[in-house]
């Protein structure tokens, strides 16, 4: 399993969480999503490596920015 961890900035609230998760959820190999508004951070957990560029534009798709972070 791979793991990799964004900051989104422009989350305010659960709403936003539910955005971004089910954008980034539609991502092929994506297991598991945790993301919280209080501090903005995505972790995205998939089987294989994911391409950045992809969860970036499904975050970008949900209305809002992210950059990797590890």
């Amino acid at each position: 399993m791979t793991t990799s961890e964004y900051q989104v900035t422009g989350m305010t609230c659960g709403h936003c969480e539910v955005a971004v998760r089910g954008e980034v959820g539609r991502l092929p190999g994506v297991e598991q999503i945790d993301i919280s508004s209080a501090t903005g951070r995505l972790v995205v957990r998939s089987a294989d490596a994911l391409d950045d560029a992809a969860v970036l534009a499904a975050v970008d798709e949900a209305g809002y920015e992210a950059e990797r972070v590890s």
